[in-house]
């Protein structure tokens, strides 16, 4: 039975360590009332609007120089399915437009920029 629990304590442990790694230790906020996801060290923040979508970039809390970037964001609410092209906008990726936007909406953010890509994951509230 000890070992049971000695295998469950450690699997939790590294579960744990994983999470702490992914997040290093902060939760990032939103600077623009967006929903914020962290990926390999870069927040993205989303803010989605029934007649506008902003993708902003930001590399430990500095804005990202996105004038070179694109992304492409695909929006799923319920069972519908819509894609849109964000370009560069100031200091974020932007689209106008009327878009699909409700509590739940999952939303893939492939955003490209110096030849890599990167994919952000959100859930709107």
């Amino acid at each position: 039975m000890k070992l049971v629990q000695l295998i469950a304590t450690l699997a939790l442990a590294a579960t744990g360590a994983a999470f702490a790694a992914e997040n290093h230790g902060h939760d990032p906020k939103p600077l623009h009332a967006g929903v914020v996801v962290e990926v390999k060290d870069i927040e993205y923040e989303l803010l989605a609007k029934p007649d506008s979508m902003q993708l902003y970039l930001r590399d430990h809390g500095k804005p990202i120089d996105v004038s070179k970037a694109t992304a492409k964001v695909t929006l799923l609410t319920g069972m519908e399915k819509q894609e849109v092209d964000l370009k560069p906008a100031g200091d974020k990726l932007e689209a106008k437009g009327s878009f699909k936007i409700a509590t739940n909406t999952k939303v893939i953010a492939l955003v490209s920029q110096a030849g890599k890509s990167s994919t952000a994951r959100f859930v709107l509230k």
